[in-house]
């Protein structure tokens, strides 16, 4: 579900998606080569979402996070009252994706919650405004699914309900070791373990679509297509 979810929308949500796999290359958060990742596999690119560690980075890419959201919304495929920032990566995306959400005339509140509970002014896990309503949450990407459980639990504790997830880009890779992979990506998981939908930005899908472009930042890394091809292959959902 997770790949239908993100790769749904008209000619603008497919523009801005080839927008954001452009500007996280250029920004150097996309990169190609040889990485490995923390399961050990040889991955043929990566993609550090901590790297948008500029103010002008920041901004650009909550805009493509608000963005994302309002055009699910518009489509009908998510309804939200508030955003919800997991500690730590998540709380400045959340705070930056609420700010440029009230730029493009939708101000809604948000809150975060600290990794270790507060005995002295306010007090208590959550930072912000009270979680209420339906609520989304904000993060980098969905490895292990651990930070969305403790979001769902943290949501659901103080009664409101978990309206999905929102994320810079989904994998769409498989989790486990080799040979006993698991048959569905880690969002696919979340999906169905929580019955929310999760957004992304873009996916692997359109980072293959942009490798094949005729954009010219694209003709410099064209030649790892095959190789991300092969990884898609082997590891995709």
């Amino acid at each position: 579900m997770g790949a239908g979810i993100a790769g749904s929308g008209g000619g603008h949500v497919h523009s801005l998606r080839q927008q954001f796999i452009e500007f996280a290359l250029h920004s150097g958060v996309l990169r190609f080569g040889e990485f490995k990742t923390k399961a050990g596999r040889l991955s043929p690119y990566f993609f550090n979402a901590g790297l948008f560690n500029r103010g002008a980075l920041l901004g650009k890419l909550a805009r493509f996070y608000a963005q994302t959201l309002l055009a699910a919304r518009a489509e009908g495929r998510l309804q939200f009252d508030m955003l919800f920032g997991p500690a730590y990566k998540g709380i400045t995306l959340a705070a930056a994706t609420a700010v440029a959400l009230a730029d493009l005339g939708s101000d809604v509140p948000f809150s975060f919650n600290r990794k270790e509970p507060k005995d002295h002014g306010e007090g208590g896990l959550i930072v912000g405004a009270p979680l209420a309503g339906r609520v989304v949450i904000v993060d980098d990407v969905i490895t292990a699914g651990t930070s969305v459980r403790e979001s769902v639990e943290l949501i659901r504790a103080a009664g409101a309900t978990p309206a999905g997830v929102l994320i810079a880009l989904d994998r769409m890779e498989r989790a486990g070791p080799d040979g006993a992979l698991s048959r569905h990506s880690a969002v696919q998981e979340v999906e169905a373990l929580y019955q929310i939908p999760v957004l992304a930005i873009a996916n692997l899908d359109d980072v293959m679509h942009y490798l094949a472009s005729e954009s010219s930042q694209a003709q410099h890394v064209r030649g790892f297509r095959p190789a991300v091809e092969r990884y898609r292959e082997r590891y995709g959902a």
